[in-house]
């Protein structure tokens, strides 16, 4: 017994020495890692870089389209893909650009601007997203100078007519920005109220021209255009678009009363500023409502030219149905002999009719079977005393 368990100690022991020598032996030392894990530790990827990412366009002329590729090359190990290619505003369009690119490869991204409107300086920006790990989002950019060939200024002629002038004028300068002379024709109006003078400044580079609008002049505002002809295929004609403002002399402020829904529960007095725009004081007086029971009256609150007239409206009041109801007031400017302010009424509001619910028969169920109440009990009799 001794001599076995002296044995199977030993054959333990060995044992173990043999499977402690394996497990040495299959070790790696930490300085030669696998072939694998090295391959995996110095692998790329896909890398993306740009011949330039800035496009410098220099000078260009507004209106002419902006076209250039941007160029890009995988200089990585593995598949490049472009996900989205997304330009900042919508003058500016990508064509159709590489979406994938093997390693070693090139690819392109055509981007084109509209320039039409634009005049000076100009930035234009398109983000590009890929499946680079450290670079998912890149930023290209056009930048450069627009220029027009012929400068407006302004590039709308505004006329504005005080309420005591009898016309009015406004300068508008033509410039000519390129390198060819430019020749211009006498302008031309589409409204006969307005008319039109060129003078060259210096030939075929500066120009002025001088719009006019004459009595009569119309109320409120009037839009025109004059045109004159370049002697060049773009543009071949320039167009200047004129408006022409007259300031009234008197203003009323509402133009219009309003009235609540009548009857009147109550008196109302309600009021309307008069204004007087003009330098020549102005006199007001006979104010007067064309339906009776209303009564009128003028205060002057700073002479000759703020007023406030005052509608007292008596309680019951109601617009009479299909009559123009207005205030009247005479007045001392010849353009305005009569002011007329109207007065209209709010609608009274319909009433609302009950709402009527239906009430629906109710109908027994087939299958119900309908049971008579149980009988009362008898009443019990109290014996009678004789």
């Amino acid at each position: 017994m001794l001599y076995m368990r002296i044995a199977m100690k030993n054959l333990a022991r060995i044992v173990g020495l043999v499977m402690l020598g394996t497990a040495v032996a299959g070790a790696q030392p930490t300085s030669a890692p696998p072939a694998t894990v090295t391959t995996s530790t110095n692998a790329v990827g896909p890398k993306i870089q740009f011949a330039t990412p800035v496009c410098d366009f220099g000078r260009v002329r507004s209106g002419e389209p902006i076209k250039y590729t941007f160029v890009f090359t995988n200089i990585g190990d593995r598949l490049l893909i472009l996900n989205s290619v997304q330009p900042q505003c919508g003058c500016t369009t990508a064509g159709e650009w590489t979406k994938q690119v093997e390693p070693g490869n090139t690819g392109s991204i055509p981007i084109q601007v509209n320039t039409y409107g634009y005049n000076g300086p100009v930035i234009k920006q398109v983000t590009v997203t890929c499946n680079v790990t450290n670079q998912p989002t890149l930023f290209l950019q056009l930048k450069g100078t627009l220029y027009k060939p012929i400068d407006i200024t302004p590039p709308m002629a505004v006329i504005g007519i005080p309420p005591d002038s009898e016309s009015g004028s406004v300068l508008v300068t033509i410039t000519n920005n390129t390198e060819e002379p430019l020749m211009l024709s006498s302008p031309e109006s589409n409204n006969r109220l307005f008319s039109a003078q060129l003078a060259t400044n210096t030939p075929g580079k500066g120009f002025e021209l001088r719009i006019s609008v004459a009595p009569p002049l119309p109320t409120g505002s009037v839009q025109a255009q004059i045109s004159l002809r370049t002697g060049w295929t773009n543009p071949a004609v320039l167009t200047v678009p004129v408006v022409v403002s007259v300031q009234p002399a008197v203003m009323v402020i509402p133009s219009y009363v309003t009235l609540p829904a009548g009857p009147l529960g109550a008196a109302l007095t309600n009021s309307v500023a008069i204004e007087n725009r003009s330098t020549n004081a102005l006199r007001l007086s006979d104010a007067t409502v064309n339906v009776p029971g209303v009564e009128a009256q003028i205060r002057e609150m700073r002479p000759g030219m703020s007023f406030t007239a005052m509608l007292a409206f008596p309680q019951g009041f109601q617009v009479p149905p299909g009559q123009q109801v207005e205030l009247s007031v005479k007045s001392s400017n010849p353009k305005y002999p009569v002011l007329k302010v109207p007065v209209m009424q709010l609608p009274r509001p319909a009433m609302a009719l009950p709402r009527v619910v239906p009430v629906m028969p109710v109908k027994a169920s087939p299958q119900a079977t309908v049971r008579p109440p149980p009988p009362l009990p008898p009443v019990p009799r109290l014996p009678v005393s004789h």
